[in-house]
This record gives C-alpha cells, structure tokens and sequence, in this order.
C-alpha cells in the first residue's frame, strides 16, 4: 500500500491549486489540509519552518515545499500522464515560463488589479507587456503544450479561475478579451478541463473570499509595490 497523500493549502491560493492540479492531473488521490494563513498551525510551521507558507505536499512521512517543487517531485515520484515534456530542450522551456511567471509576470499582474491611480497604471502596462508574449506562445494551441494540460499550464493557473473573480471583485480588467483572445479562450479550456474539475475551487466561493479580504489584498499589495 502507497504511503497516504496529504495537501496543506489555503483557500485563494493558486500555489496551492498547482499541487492540487499536478495531482489530479497524474491520478494520484490526496487529501486536503485547509490551513487559516492568519493562525498558522503547528503542522505547517513544523513541515515548512524555513518559509512558513502553503502549499506543503505530505507523501507518507515525507515533507516537500515549494509549488514548483512539488510539481516536478509529484511528475516523478507518482505514474501518470507526464506533466514536463519528455524532450530535454521542451523541459528547459517549460521551466524557463515557469520561472517567467514567477518572477516576470505575476508581481505586475497582481499589483494591476490590487493597487489604485498611477502606481496601478505602471503595473498595468508591465502586465500587458508580459501578457502579449504569452499569447503569442499560445496562437494555434489549446494549451501551452498542446492538446492537453501540462506543467506551464498549472504553473499560469492564476490566470484561469482567480482571473475573472479577481476582475469582478476589483472591477479590474488587464487581459481584455480583444487584446489576448488566445488567453482568454485558454481560460475557458483550462476551467472545464475534466481532469481538473475536482481541484478547481468554485467560483461563488472564491468571490466570496476575496471580497471579504479585498481591503487586507490591497494593503498587501501597497506593501509589495514598494518592494
């Protein structure tokens, strides 16, 4: 018997949907953990001591960190469909838009939707800018790496259901649907992916979440402007 699969996630969190999503994705059942990030438990500090954030992936009495981490861990450690391309040279693009996300594209789009005035409106137009090369990586695909759901694919999920509830909740809109019609329809293609709609969170509840903390994201988001 395999040893027992555990996620300690947050609600509202895309890094958390990654290792959901790596898992559905491979067939792998798990069980999740909802952690409350304002009173951070005992399990969660002793699994992740050094960054003290979700997500977590519990494999037995084995503890792995970090989103990008654990995808690649959950790719080799669990059979299933591949999630990084087979090809060297596939596996180090993907890992390169992985980290674009990261560490290119997520500050700006966050910041886009959370901050207010001129502050805004820089982070807008980054946004837009990192935005235009990813449709253009998607012309002629469903999916960054073709018909089916992969590694960019998950790593980019904060552009699939938190999109469209973040633009509500901050009546913000960044990716317009004229500008980036590829990303868009990949929204669509991502959120009804079959495989991935026991790990997708529902959208009222997600609605419901950020509206209740939208004045905390905005203070957050101040914060990191000036990072």
């Amino acid at each position: 018997m395999s040893p027992p699969v555990k996620v300690i996630g947050a609600l509202g969190s895309a890094f958390s949907h990654r290792v959901e999503a790596a898992l559905c994705l491979k067939g792998v059942p798990y069980e999740l953990i909802q952690e409350d990030l304002n009173n951070k438990s005992e399990q969660l500090l002793t699994h992740n001591p050094v960054k003290k954030k979700v997500p977590v992936l519990l494999h037995g009495d084995q503890a792995i960190c970090e989103p990008l981490v654990i995808i690649e861990y959950v790719d080799e450690a669990f059979e299933g469909p591949p999630l990084l391309p087979i090809d060297p040279y596939d596996r180090a693009v993907a890992r390169f838009w992985a980290d674009f996300m990261d560490n290119k594209l997520l500050k700006p789009f966050w910041l886009a939707h959370w901050t207010e005035g001129e502050v805004q409106k820089g982070f807008a137009k980054e946004a837009k800018e990192n935005l235009a090369l990813l449709e253009v990586q998607l012309r002629g695909k469903r999916f960054f790496g073709g018909d089916t759901v992969g590694y960019i694919d998950i790593v980019f999920c904060c552009l699939a259901p938190w999109l469209s509830v973040i633009e509500e909740v901050t009546v913000m809109t960044v990716v317009d649907e004229s500008e980036y019609p590829a990303l868009r329809q990949w929204e669509k293609e991502y959120n009804s992916y079959e495989a991935l709609k026991p790990c997708l969170p529902g959208r009222d509840q997600l609605v419901a979440y950020f509206t209740e903390n939208k004045e905390k994201y905005k203070m957050y988001a101040n914060a990191w402007a000036q990072q």
